[in-house]
């Protein structure tokens, strides 16, 4: 027997739905996705960790859930909110519904919600704090909305989904080590496929450990939460920069563009899916990227740190990438490995293995 759920916004908003995956409630910001497909990996992005996932595509769950789809191994998405889902899937690869995929890995879902006017609600007022409640109980709106108001979104989730030790992806292309902040599979799998020898390495390593491993390249990975929550990060790079070539994705994008003294912001409501038009200001190029980012760097920040944009979102002209004018060092602030897609933007892995091969300590990558 299907149990009621609801969501409540901040703002007191009520949307009465279905349950299904877990039975726990939870309270986390709420925000949505465009992207059509994918929800495993959705589901699966560390980047995601502790956020109620809106899916404004109606039909989730349709082609279910298969083994090799999955970002990372432990999930820590908060919950999941759709339309509709389904629970009889048809795809050759499927291995089990969405439903029992989430019920198994304790992550709760409200279906049978107009996710359109809850999409709306979110582009209209910002990002907010949500709760789920628990399956099948009923909860007081005053009650919640004094929990919702109390409540604080958790610093430290980049700790909570870094590995917690270094371990290596063996290849015999360019040695590249990947400092993971909440690395994506995609990422280590793109490196992979052009032979680099990779060393994953906990967010807090030293970069004297990273050095003395004598790498061609460090990767900054994507991850979650507030990149000015990362106190380590800044001291590591602004170490590492000039000596080899560094690229950063996402949450490392804005990473590196703090080292080196710009400042970052959060967005109204964010950049999550993957139909997101970015023009390479390099090449005049037009890509359709994959993005998941709630915080953006600042433009007005950029001068005198030494950073060139080199990528811009045609939707509303925040930066989407970076390259240092005297250091081997770029960002891109999207996902070019994609996972699912598109795939627009897969040759910057390419650039990054040129500009490991051609770097000299003084080569100005803006230019490359």
């Amino acid at each position: 027997m299907t149990k009621k759920r609801y969501l409540i916004l901040e703002d007191g908003t009520v949307f009465e739905g279905e349950a299904f995956g877990a039975d726990r409630g939870m309270v986390g910001e709420v925000v949505f996705t465009t992207s059509m497909s994918g929800y495993q990996e959705a589901l699966t992005n560390p980047s995601n960790t502790g956020v109620i996932l809106v899916m404004t595509y109606p039909l989730i769950g349709n082609y279910g859930v298969n083994r090799d789809d999955s970002e990372s191994v432990d999930l820590n998405l908060g919950a999941l909110a759709v339309r509709e889902i389904e629970e009889q899937p048809s795809n050759f690869r499927c291995d089990e519904t969405l439903s029992s995929f989430m019920q198994k890995r304790s992550i709760p879902g409200i279906s049978e919600i107009d996710t359109r006017k809850l999409t709306r609600i979110i582009r209209k007022k910002g990002t907010m704090k949500g709760m789920l409640t628990e399956a099948g109980k009923d909860v007081d709106l005053n009650t919640a909305l004094q929990v919702l108001a109390a409540s604080e979104m958790a610093p430290g989730l980049v700790e909570a989904v870094s590995t917690k030790r270094p371990y290596p992806s063996p290849g015999r292309g360019k040695r590249v080590a990947v400092v993971d902040y909440g690395m994506k599979h995609g990422i280590l799998r793109e490196l992979n496929k052009r032979g680099c020898d990779v060393l994953v390495v906990p967010y807090d390593t030293s970069a004297e450990d990273v050095l003395a491993w004598h790498p061609d390249g460090i990767l900054l990975s994507n991850g979650p939460g507030n990149p000015e929550d990362v106190q380590e990060a800044p001291a590591f790079i602004r170490e590492v920069l000039g000596k080899v070539p560094v690229f950063g994705i996402n949450l490392g994008h804005e990473l590196l563009a703090i080292s080196c003294g710009a400042k970052t912001f959060k967005m109204r409501f964010g950049h999550h899916g993957g139909n997101h038009p970015v023009k390479d200001l390099q090449t005049g190029r037009t890509e359709i990227t994959s993005q998941n980012h709630q915080y953006a760097v600042d433009r007005d920040s950029l001068e005198g740190t030494g950073l060139t944009v080199t990528h811009v979102a045609l939707n509303d002209g925040t930066v989407e990438g970076l390259a240092h004018e005297t250091h081997a060092a770029f960002s891109v602030q999207f996902d070019p490995e994609a996972s699912p897609g598109p795939e627009d933007s897969n040759h910057l892995f390419d650039r990054f293995i040129d500009i490991m091969e051609r770097h000299n300590g003084k080569e100005i990558i803006a230019n490359a």
